[in-house]
C-alpha cells in the first residue's frame, strides 16, 4: 500500500503497520517485532471479559469496583474510579472518567470469578483462538501488555467478524455505553460527549482525535501512550494497527491521521475501481 510511505516522515526508530480489509493483510516493518502496547493493552483486556460473560463466569450488569458499579461500568470508564488509583471520584453512571485501575479491578474480578490468573485467561481466552502468539499480559491489566503488527491484526480481523463472542455481545462493545456522558480524552483533553463502547473508545464527533478525518463516527479502537494505536471503521469495513517505539505527542497528533487518511483514501479507491 502507497499509505505505508507515510510512516517513513514518522520520528521514530522502529515503526510497523498493517491494515486489514475484505479479508486481505498489507503490512509494512517487522510485523513480528514486539511492541510494548500501553492502553491498547484495554481492548484486549476488555475482550476476555467479553468472552468472560459469553462462558458464563460474569455478567455485565453484575457489582464490580466501588458501590453500585458494575462490569459494565468499569469497562465503559464511568465506575467512578480515577485514572490511576482506585479512589472513588464520582457516583457510577455521572461521569466518564478514563481508568486505567479499573482495568486491574476487572482482571482481579474475573480471575476471582475464575480461579484462572489473569494474564492466562487472556492468553486462553483471546491470544491462543486468535493465533497470537506473540502477545503476553506481563503488568498491570490497564497497560502492561505487548504484541505485534502480525498478532494485533489477528484481533482487528477478529472485530471486523468477530468469532470469539455473539454479534449481541460484539454490538454492545463497539456501540456507545452511557451516552451523553463528557470525559477527558488523554492527549485530547475533553469531549462533549466522550463516547465509549466496553473497552472501545468511539470516535463520535472528537475533533481533532487521533484517528482520521475521514475515518466515520462509528468508529472505534484505542490508542496508547507508547506509540500504538488500533481503530477499526465499520461503515468501510476497514482496521488499521501501527505499533512503534516513539512515545505519544506532538508528532502523533500530525502524523497518525495522516496516515489514517492516507488508508482510508487507498481503500476507497481500491473498493470503488475493484483494483486491490
Amino acid at each position: 500500500m502507497r499509505a505505508f510511505e507515510e510512516l517513513r516522515k514518522w520520528p521514530v526508530r522502529n515503526a510497523a503497520a498493517g491494515v486489514v480489509a475484505g479479508g486481505s493483510v498489507a503490512t509494512a516493518g517487522d510485523v513480528d517485532q514486539v511492541f510494548r502496547l500501553a492502553s491498547v493493552t484495554k481492548p484486549l483486556v476488555a475482550y476476555a471479559v467479553l468472552v468472560a460473560v459469553e462462558e458464563g463466569a460474569l455478567e455485565l450488569d453484575q457489582p464490580a469496583g466501588p458501590p453500585g458499579a458494575t462490569v459494565r461500568h468499569l469497562l465503559a470508564h464511568t465506575s467512578g474510579v480515577a485514572f490511576d488509583s482506585r479512589e472513588v471520584v464520582a457516583e457510577p453512571g455521572a461521569k466518564r472518567i478514563y481508568s486505567s485501575a479499573g482495568f486491574e479491578l476487572l482482571a482481579e474480578l474475573l480471575e476471582a470469578e475464575s480461579g484462572i490468573a489473569f494474564p492466562e485467561y487472556l492468553r486462553e481466552a483471546v491470544f491462543e483462538p486468535l493465533g497470537m502468539f506473540h502477545s503476553a499480559l506481563d503488568g498491570p491489566a490497564g497497560h502492561g501488555a505487548a504484541s505485534s503488527v502480525a498478532d494485533l491484526t489477528r484481533f482487528a480481523a477478529e472485530l471486523l467478524e468477530p468469532a470469539l463472542i455473539s454479534a449481541e455481545t460484539h454490538a454492545a462493545a463497539v456501540g456507545v455505553q452511557f451516552p451523553g456522558l463528557d470525559g477527558i480524552l488523554p492527549g485530547y483533553g475533553r469531549q462533549r460527549p466522550n463516547d465509549w463502547g466496553l473497552g472501545f473508545e468511539i470516535r463520535g464527533k472528537k475533533s481533532p482525535h487521533w484517528t482520521g478525518s475521514t475515518n466515520s463516527a462509528r468508529s472505534y479502537g484505542h490508542f496508547g501512550q507508547s506509540g500504538t494505536f488500533l481503530w477499526v471503521d465499520p461503515e468501510i469495513r476497514v482496521a488499521c494497527v501501527a505499533l512503534s517505539d516513539e512515545n505519544f505527542g506532538d508528532w502523533a497528533r500530525e502524523a497518525w491521521p495522516a496516515f489514517s487518511d492516507a488508508v482510508i483514501a487507498e481503500k476507497s479507491l481500491a473498493a470503488n475501481t475493484g483494483v486491490q
